[in-house]
Formats: C-alpha cells, sequence, structure tokens
C-alpha cells in the first residue's frame, strides 16, 4: 500500500512539473458567466469589464468581457469598468478634553468615540477601512443600581447597606462629581414551590417570633437619585422577607431593572448595576415547577414599582439577559459571597462587560467591592457591532496602550485603559455582493457599557457607471431587441444572442446548428462550444490566458507547439494553435533566436572562429573545442593543472584553495566514483581529458574533465592513491638476523682460523722434534725443581 501511494505521489509531482497549468486554480470572474457589467463587479475586487465595442473576437461571447484585470489589459482592452467604493464621515465631534473639577458638562455634550456617523460605498470584495478613536474622559457621569436579595439569609446584610447611600457617595466623588445610586430588592416568584402560599406565611414567611415581610419578586425601592440621604432613609426602612428553596427570583429583577428605564431613571451614561446575593439563581425552564410556561417577553411590568408579572413569565434566560443588558448599556457587578464565586464567574463569562466581587459574610466590603469592580470595568473597552445585513463582514484590529496591537477577536477590545487614555481602533467592512434591500442599510458599533455609538451607512455598488448612459431598445441590439450598455447588448426578456438576434425558443434548430459546423462531418463548434442563434460561443477555460476562437471554435491559443515548457519557447503567442514569434525569433516553437550577439566568444569572434551559429547557440565544428562560444577546450594541455586545486578542494578538502572552496570551485559539477574504472572513457560523445595529479602528501588523484553541453563535469575517483610506508616489523627482524648471522659468521670463520693456526703449530712442533739431538729417554724441556747457589764469599773455612 505505501509502494502505490509512493508511486502515485511521484507520479503526481511529475505531471505537476511537467504542465503546471494543471494547478492553475480556476478564475471568478469567467466561472460567473456574467453578461453585465453589474453582474461582472459583483464577484468579486479583481474582475472588471471591458466596455470595448470591438473587444471580443469571433466566437466569444459576451461574458467573456468579465474577466481579471491584468488579463483584460494583456487581452488588449484599454476601456474597463472597474468602480471602487469609497467612504464620507457625515459626524466627526472631536473627543472630549475636560478635566475633573472644570465646568461641568451635559452628559450628551461629552464624546468619546470619534467619528460618531459615516457613509459607506461597498464594492463586492473589496474591504472599506475606517479609523475609530476612543478616549476616557474625565469625571464621566455614573448611575448605579443596588439590587439586593433580601431573602431571610442576608439579613445581617440589609443593616451594612442601610448606611451604603452617603459612604458611597463620597467614595465615588473621588472618580466622578455627578453619581447617582438608586436601590431595589428581590426575593421570589410569589407561586408554589417557591413560596409557601399558606395565608399565614403569605403575611409573615419566617419562622419563629421574626418580623418579616411578605414575600414579593421585585420592587424599584429608589429610583437613582443624587441625595444620598434618601437612599440611607429608605433603605433603613426595609424588612426582610422569605421564601423556601434556596435559587432566589434574581434574574426577574435583573430583566426589569434593565428594561424599565423611566421607572429606574437611567441617564446616558455610565450605568452600573450591583446584584447582591448569597445564593444562586432560577434561570429559563425553572417556572415549569410552579406551572409558568410563558417565555419572558423581556417587557417592563412595573406598577407602583413592583414586577407583577413573576407569576404569569418564566424566568428569562441568560441569553436574554446578556441581550438586554447590552442594548441598555449596563454593566453588572456579581457581589456575591465566597460560596457561590465558582457559579457567578461562569455567568461573568457569558455577560460582556460584568465583573465578580467577593462579598463578605455581613457585607461589610461592598463599597470596596463596587469602586474596584468599577475600576476594572471601566479599565477595559470593547467594541460591538448591531447585526450586520447578509453578505457583509467586519474584522476588528485595536491599537492600545504602549504600541500593542491586537487582532481577530482580542482586535476588538483594549485593556489597562485610565482616565483620559486615548485609543484607537482599524475596522474593516466587506461587501460579498449586493444587499436585497432597496434602500441603504446601516450597522451601529458602540463600546459596551457606553451610550455612545458610531453610525454606519451601507451603500452597495450594484451597477457599473456606464449603466447609468445605457441606450435601450438600441439598434445596435438586432432592432432594438435589448439595451446597449458597457459596450454590449442587455438582451430584452425571452432574447438571446450576443445582438439579440434570437428569442429562446429557436435558440437550438436543426437549421440553425447547421451553421455552426465546419462541414457535415465535424462536430457542432467543434465540439468547443455551443451553437447559439447560429453562432458558435466559445467554452471558456478555468485558466483565463486560454482561450477558443473562431468561427466554429477551432483556434485556440494553447495547444501551440512548446520549447523549454514554455508555450511558443516564451518569445511569441499562440494564435489558431500556430506560433505568431517575437522579433528576432523564428522556428515552430519560436525558439530559434536571430540575435548572434550570444555567440560573440570573447575575443568578440562569433563562436570563437572555430564554429556557426545557428539560432543564438555555437555549434562547434572542431570537435576539440566546446561551451557556447566554443572556448572551451576540455582535451587541451594545462586542463589538468587548471583545475587541480578546485578538484582537490571540492573532492578531499585540501589544496590551495580549500579557504575560497565554495566562492572559486563551483563551476563544475563533481561526480564521485569508486575506482580508475568507472571514469568515463574518451569514447563518449563528448571529448573528455584523463588526468593524473599529485597533492602535498606524494598522494596521486585521478579524475576526468569535460563539457557536456553547457555543463562542465568532473569525475573523480574518490580515494587518493598513496605510497604505502615501510613495513617496521620484517625491517627490525631483519636486522636482528643479520646481526645474528653476520656474528655466528665471524665467529666460524674465527674458529677455523683458530684450527688452521694450531695445526700449523703442531706441524712445526712435530718437525722440530724429529729434528732435536737430545736424548731421546729425556723430556728436553724438563727443569729440575732443584736450584743450587754458591755464595762467592765462601772460602770454605
Amino acid at each position: 500500500m505505501y509502494l502505490y501511494i509512493t508511486v502515485y505521489t511521484v507520479s503526481l509531482l511529475l505531471v505537476l512539473k511537467v504542465n503546471p497549468l494543471l494547478i492553475i486554480v480556476g478564475n471568478e470572474c469567467i466561472k460567473a458567466n456574467a453578461l453585465s457589467c453589474g453582474e461582472c463587479i459583483q464577484v468579486g475586487a479583481k474582475c472588471g469589464w471591458c466596455t470595448d465595442t470591438e473587444f471580443l473576437k469571433q466566437g466569444e461571447p459576451t461574458s467573456a468581457r468579465c474577466d481579471e484585470l491584468e488579463s483584460l489589459r494583456k487581452r488588449g482592452c484599454d476601456k474597463i469598468e472597474n468602480p471602487h467604493g469609497s467612504q464620507r464621515i457625515l459626524k466627526n465631534k472631536a473627543v472630549t478634553n475636560r478635566k475633573k473639577g472644570a465646568e461641568k458638562l451635559r452628559p450628551e455634550d461629552i464624546t468619546q468615540i470619534q467619528p460618531q456617523k459615516l457613509s459607506l460605498n461597498l464594492r463586492s470584495g473589496e474591504p472599506q477601512n475606517i479609523k475609530l478613536k476612543f478616549k476616557r474622559a474625565e469625571d464621566y457621569p455614573i448611575d448605579l443600581y443596588y439590587l439586593m436579595d433580601l431573602s431571610y439569609s442576608m439579613k445581617d446584610d440589609l443593616e451594612n447597606v442601610k448606611n451604603l447611600g452617603t459612604s458611597l457617595m463620597k467614595e465615588m466623588s473621588k472618580i466622578t462629581s455627578d453619581f447617582r445610586i438608586g436601590f431595589g430588592s428581590f426575593v421570589e416568584k410569589t407561586v408554589m414551590p417557591y413560596i409557601s402560599t399558606t395565608p399565614a406565611k403569605l403575611l409573615n414567611p419566617c419562622t419563629g417570633d421574626q418580623n418579616c415581610t411578605s414575600p414579593f419578586s421585585y420592587k424599584n425601592v429608589l429610583k437613582l437619585t443624587s441625595n444620598g440621604e434618601q437612599f440611607n432613609s429608605l433603605v433603613g426602612k426595609q424588612q426582610i422577607s422569605g421564601n423556601l428553596d434556596s435559587p432566589e427570583g434574581g434574574f426577574d429583577a435583573i430583566m426589569q431593572v434593565a428594561v424599565c428605564g423611566e421607572h429606574i431613571g437611567w441617564r446616558n451614561v455610565t450605568r452600573l448595576m450591583v446584584f447582591s446575593t448569597d445564593a444562586g439563581f432560577h434561570f429559563a425552564g425553572d417556572g415549569k415547577l410552579g406551572g409558568i410556561v410563558l417565555p419572558n417577553d423581556g417587557k417592563c411590568h412595573l406598577e407602583n414599582n413592583v414586577y407583577t408579572m413573576s407569576h404569569y413569565y418564566d424566568y428569562p434566560s441568560i441569553a436574554h439577559l446578556v441581550q438586554k443588558l447590552s442594548e441598555n448599556n449596563i454593566q453588572t457587578i456579581f457581589a456575591v459571597t465566597e460560596e457561590f464565586q465558582p457559579v457567578y464567574k461562569e455567568l461573568k463569562n457569558l455577560i460582556p462587560k460584568s465583573a465578580v466581587g467577593t462579598l463578605s459574610a455581613n457585607s461589610s466590603n461592598v463599597i470596596n467591592l463596587i469602586v474596584d469592580a468599577y475600576n476594572s470595568l471601566s479599565s477595559e473597552v470593547i467594541l460591538e457591532n448591531s447585526k450586520l445585513p447578509e453578505g457583509v463582514t467586519i474584522t476588528y484590529q485595536s491599537r492600545c496602550k504602549n504600541g500593542v496591537v491586537n487582532e481577530g477577536e482580542n482586535g476588538r477590545k483594549c485593556s489597562n485603559i485610565s482616565i483620559g487614555d486615548e485609543v484607537s481602533f482599524n475596522i474593516n467592512i466587506t461587501a460579498q455582493g449586493c444587499s436585497k434591500q432597496v434602500k441603504p442599510e446601516s450597522i451601529k458599533i458602540k463600546p459596551l457599557g457606553f451610550t455612545e455609538e458610531v453610525e454606519i451607512l451601507l451603500n452597495f455598488i450594484c451597477e457599473c457607471e456606464c449603466h447609468k448612459h445605457g441606450i435601450k431598445n438600441s439598434d445596435m441590439c438586432h432592432n432594438g431587441n435589448g439595451t446597449f450598455e458597457c459596450g454590449a447588448c442587455r438582451c430584452n426578456k425571452g432574447r438571446v444572442g450576443r445582438q439579440c438576434e434570437c428569442r429562446k425558443d429557436e435558440v437550438s434548430t436543426e437549421d440553425l446548428d447547421k451553421n455552426c459546423r465546419k462541414d457535415n462531418g465535424t462536430d457542432i463548434c467543434s465540439n468547443n462550444g455551443e451553437c447559439v442563434c447560429g453562432t458558435c460561443e466559445c467554452k471558456k477555460r478555468d485558466n483565463p490566458e486560454e482561450r477558443y476562437s473562431g468561427k466554429f471554435c477551432e483556434c485556440d491559443n494553447f495547444n501551440c507547439d512548446r520549447s523549454n515548457n514554455k508555450l511558443c519557447g516564451g518569445h511569441g503567442r499562440c494564435e489558431c494553435r500556430v506560433c505568431i514569434c517575437d522579433a528576432n525569433y523564428t522556428g515552430s516553437a519560436c525558439d530559434c533566436s536571430l540575435d548572434a550577439s550570444t555567440c560573440l566568444a570573447s575575443n568578440k569572434q562569433i563562436c570563437n572562429g572555430r564554429g556557426i551559429c545557428e539560432c543564438g547557440t555555437c555549434r562547434c565544428t572542431d570537435p576539440k573545442f566546446q561551451g557556447p562560444t566554443c572556448e572551451i577546450c576540455p582535451t587541451c594541455p594545462g586542463v589538468c593543472t587548471e583545475h587541480k586545486s578546485c578538484v582537490q578542494c571540492r573532492a578531499f578538502g585540501t589544496g590551495e584553495k580549500k579557504d575560497t572552496c565554495e566562492r572559486d570551485c563551483s563551476y563544475f559539477n563533481l561526480i564521485k566514483v569508486k575506482d580508475r574504472d568507472k571514469l568515463p572513457q574518451p569514447v563518449q560523445a563528448f571529448p573528455l581529458m584523463h588526468c593524473k595529479e599529485r597533492d602535498a602528501n606524494d598522494c596521486w588523484f585521478y579524475y576526468t574533465y569535460a563539457v557536456n553541453n553547457t555543463e562542465k563535469e568532473v569525475h573523480v575517483v574518490e580515494a587518493l592513491e598513496c605510497p604505502a610506508g615501510p613495513d617496521i616489523i620484517p625491517i627490525v627482524a631483519g636486522v636482528v638476523t643479520g646481526i645474528v648471522l653476520i656474528g655466528l659468521a665471524l665467529l666460524l670463520i674465527w674458529k677455523l682460523l683458530m684450527i688452521i693456526h694450531d695445526r700449523r703449530e703442531f706441524a712445526k712442533f712435530e718437525k722440530e722434534k724429529m729434528n732435536a739431538k737430545w736424548d731421546t729417554g729425556e723430556n728436553p724441556i724438563y727443569k729440575s725443581a732443584v736450584t743450587t747457589v754458591i755464595n762467592p764469599k765462601y772460602e770454605g773455612k
């Protein structure tokens, strides 16, 4: 199996190498078969429409006017319709530069995003880039609504919240001079099984001697106000209530706070809602426990500041809440006990521009929690757009503090923004095709949690400029059967043909088909087109460079002879399967150059005087010479010495040029062989020189040098032939053996000489013995052991 895959892959690669046109991606402009300029420009930004009336060749359909811009220019079109998108700023109020303590401005007079309104003309496939600037204004007004769980478990928390108004007003005055605060409370839906519906429990849901107020779903206690004392007074009068289950009905309350703007008193400023609880929450679907199945309608149902439809509508879903909070620019701070932190952190991930803070057991840290959460929320800017029209896409790129650039989804936001910091956004809006709406459409982009927004009007370029100058019922369109516009006929309903000369019901009749055959034995339109109204309309190819043409589509511009895998050798054009060569080129594939300058040798002679210039290449008449100008002689004396250093450095890494080998010795192809028998022999088609050279170590190396066409080739034996060194052991053994043998020979000679000497002495002794005159009974060499000494002074007395 692996072998088959490998063979198939290699085959595919070879095919692609041989014919690169096979990998050309289809031309979307041609594939669209656009019959008018308007249809063409909606295909993509690369497509243009040729309005030249004489542009089309015989056999080419009207849709051939729609092509890529570069292809149209190559085909000789000078009049190309190619409209571009544009933009216009309609409202561009500068961002507010105001310091705290300066003259107080109305919220509607403060600007944090610029520009505020634009108009875009969108060409299909061409993005329009707009730049938005955002700057956090100092001393920006804040509305804060405190929504508190008043179930019995929050009893000790209520005591700490009673003085929240004045304390929070004092703390928030460090951030803004225009601060308002409101208060609301919630418990649970007033139906079983969330609360006990017995009469006694409806009056006092708490057990024992605890005095609690009747249960309720949501109550707007205090509309947003700048009077902190009023907040303390009203909250101080609140009583705790109770319910049966642990999760609370807080989602009902959040929905009413979001949609009841008039009752809450929201202004077009920074809107904060603090949601304080020590329990979980019910959401859509939980209402079935109490027999409530109607989905929440997302509308305000407050009467006397009390939610009256809790028993009628189910809890809202999280997605529904996200939508309403975003629509009303409300940023949510979840102040919850540590036990429920994981739950509300997951909820925070689903609600943009929300934060979670840990509420102490008795809410004593609520002020610090609110301030920290506000700073966290306000330090991040996230752009959000309204629903986009069909076919329109939008991308964001943000340029934040310290030169940080974000793209993709992170391109919508910037973090760690302080008051007075300015950031910018690059927004690309692209349309694919035209909107079905006749009127211009609009989208809105706004930073989450802020009331300001940017309105963008979208106008779609669906027709070319030349469309306005079309001539209806023109005589150029076969007796007025079409509108002549943009260089071509746009046929009336029921008419076809380049000049609208036929009705649709007579397009393919036998009589008309005869006009599309070259003779009776050929296919209709040479099987390269369709017969329309007795006229051939040739097929279009995916490759915009390839076209069929001719009265019977018998011609094409891609089946001419090739040279070096190029159509007409790259020096001509193909017309009706015949190469029309450029100047100074000839041959069936335009591969024969008439320019003799390429044959000039360094001595300014044509082919060095040793050849003939044919098609811009030298044909050497002297077999010893080779190369493009017959200047290379691989068998001339001195060739071996000339290339010795380069062969050394490339084959063995030695020689004079080993340090500059890569620079000086890359002019030939090196091929290593095992031994001298594998070297090329002179009987081959091209001449070569056998070389034997010696290196600095007295080693011989063998190689051949040849020029095969224009390629210089060197075959070298990969092993050096070096003289063998002396064998130490035999030499030492020979020396020792020689010394021993010489010693023995000297001893033998000495012994022989001693024997000869002794024999001579013995013979002499024998001779003297025979000649002796002494008594044979006396030993002549005997000497007596007795010595007599006479004293000369002794006189015998």
